[in-house]
This record gives structure tokens, sequence and C-alpha cells, in this order.
């Protein structure tokens, strides 16, 4: 029988935890989807895990056998990935590499051959990943990067200390507002003028994440008004193309988005994002990831600012000449 590493680590944060509420946001995961994943796990196994009732989860027989089994299942398996990839460093090999929303955008062919000529024979696979999961890649040994958007306080470590972070630049966060919005001609915005606007959010799971793309640092206290949770880009877009809400983006989005329902503009008294790879703080990057790091900073960074698109077509030339 294969059972997935995920779900085992599902399963021992579950235990560890002693409910589902904390477990799903010490995940990055939905509720519901811990819920599934969970039972998906029992259903391969052919055994209840867990007593479920209101004062939490509490593990059967068979759950407690599992715990006591499962830390020692995926350590092994850690160290198995390591030591393999700690094998492949002087030989060609596939680094992967995990991209959320709008980061895709800034690794781009420059990147990949930069890449290419510091590490001759290797390839780059990239693997998208829903904003709530982020750190699922990383944590199971699927990735040895992922590129995420952060606030700028986040340095070289994230603040629960799990990530180790190499930043790329500060990429501008804009408005983003269905084409037929009141303020959709407008070239530039004011924070002030949106705090009043319904905002697409992504899921809560994503703790900091979620603030920072609501725009709560520069609200001065405003509450945010929530008209849609999103959980892709996609669905994010889509959203705010259908008049369910503004939202906040990287600029480098506007590049990727490839809509014309949907304008992005830059705001006013709105601090900016900053980009980076992230890995986990335990395992440090080896000679093919650190020698993405570097691509990365030679091909994306520009003075300390992700390089912005150019926005093209006549009503974006406008824009950007500041016409009404």
């Amino acid at each position: 029988m294969d059972i997935d590493t995920r779900l085992l680590r599902y399963f021992t944060t579950v235990v560890e935890e002693g409910q589902l509420t904390a477990a799903a946001s010490r995940l990055s995961l939905s509720q519901p989807t811990l819920t599934k994943r969970i039972r998906q796990l029992e259903a391969e196994l052919g055994v209840r895990l867990f007593d479920r009732s209101r004062a939490g989860m509490a593990p059967t027989a068979a759950g407690r056998e599992l715990a006591g089994r499962a830390p020692a299942l995926l350590a092994d398996v850690s160290t198995a990935l390591r030591a393999v990839r700690g094998a492949a460093t002087t030989d060609p090999g596939t680094l992967h590499v995990g991209f959320e929303g709008g980061t895709i955008n800034l690794v781009g062919r420059a990147t990949v051959e930069e890449f290419a000529r510091r590490m001759p024979g290797w390839q780059v696979r990239l693997r998208e990943y829903r904003w709530f999961d982020s750190a699922g890649g990383l944590d199971s040994g699927e990735l040895d990067l992922a590129l995420w958007h952060a606030p700028p306080h986040v340095g070289d470590r994230t603040p629960d200390g799990r990530y180790g972070c190499a930043p790329l630049g500060l990429d501008e966060r804009w408005a983003v507002l269905p084409a037929g919005h009141r303020l959709a001609d407008r070239a530039e915005l004011d924070i002030a003028e949106l705090l009043d606007e319904e905002v697409v959010a992504v899921p809560a799971a994503a703790g900091l994440w979620r603030d920072h793309w609501l725009g709560t640092d520069g609200r001065q206290g405003a509450p945010v008004r929530i008209g849609l949770v999103a959980h892709s880009t996609d669905e994010w877009l889509a959203a705010v193309a259908c008049g369910q809400g503004i939202g906040f983006a990287p600029a480098s989005l506007s590049g990727l988005a490839g809509r014309s329902d949907v304008v992005f503009r830059p705001v006013r008294g709105l601090g900016p994002s900053r980009a980076g790879l992230y890995w986990r703080a335990d395992r440090a990057p080896g000679p093919a990831a650190a020698a993405f790091v570097r691509s990365c900073r030679e091909t994306v960074a520009a003075g300390g600012r992700v390089r912005a698109p150019e926005r093209r077509g006549p009503a974006a030339q406008r824009a950007s000449n500041g016409a009404a």
C-alpha cells in the first residue's frame, strides 16, 4: 500500500493540535480541505483514526499507533530525499521550484538561461500551488524552492522561523478593479478612495499573507469588507472582473493577467510587497538552488524593485500618461 506522505504530515499535525481549526491554520490549509485529507487517509488505511467531538479530535487506538510511527516514517523519507539530492549535486538534475499567483511572472527565459549557464545540464521544473497550501511542497520535500510575495518586514526568515528567504526585490501593490468600475479610468488611486470597497480575499488560513493582500496596513484601522473568498489566482481575477469586489495584487501580476475586463492601478498610501525565494530553514539550499537564487537576483531585481511589466495598448498608454 502506498500512502502519500503529505497525508501523514496532516495527520500528525492534527494529533499534535488536537483540533482541526488549529491544525488547518498551522498547515495553511482550509478546514474543509484538511477534513477531506484526513478522511482520505482513513479510507486508504481502512481504519478510523480519530474520535470526533465538540472538544476536538482524539486519536483512536489505531490513530495512536500511527501517531507513534508516523514521525519516524516522515523523517526517513526526508532523510532519503536529502541524501538523493545531495548525491546529485555534481550531476545534472532537476530543480523543483513552486510559485503562487503572480510570482511566475518574475521568472522568464533570461532567468532560466542564466541558471543553465551556472548549472550546465540542469533543468528547472515549475509547479503552481494554491495560496493556502504554499508551504506544502517545501515541507514534504517535493519542492526545493518556492517563490512567494510577502510583507516587506519578512527578511531572511519567516516570523515562525520555519523558512529561510532570499529577497529578490520589492513589487508595488496595485489595486485591481473591474473595467467598468467608477475609478477604472483614473491613472493612479489613493488608498482612502478604496476603504469602502468590498475586497476579494484569499483564505483566512493564509495568515499574514491574507492581511497583506487585504491592504490592512494602509487602512489606518478602517475595517475590511470582504466580498468573496477566492482560492486561486484565476478564481480571484474572475471575481474582480464580475464586480464581486476589488483586489490588491503585485504590479508584476498585471503582465500575466491578460484580461480586458480588469484594470491594474498604482495606489498612493499602500506600501510594496517583497518577492522572494523560500526554502525550509532546516534544509540548507544545495548548489543548484543557490545558483537559481543568484540567477533570479541577476534577472528579476532592478535597483531593489521588481521590474514592472510594460503596459501595452492605447488605453494603457493613456493611463500611463496620466490621462483620465
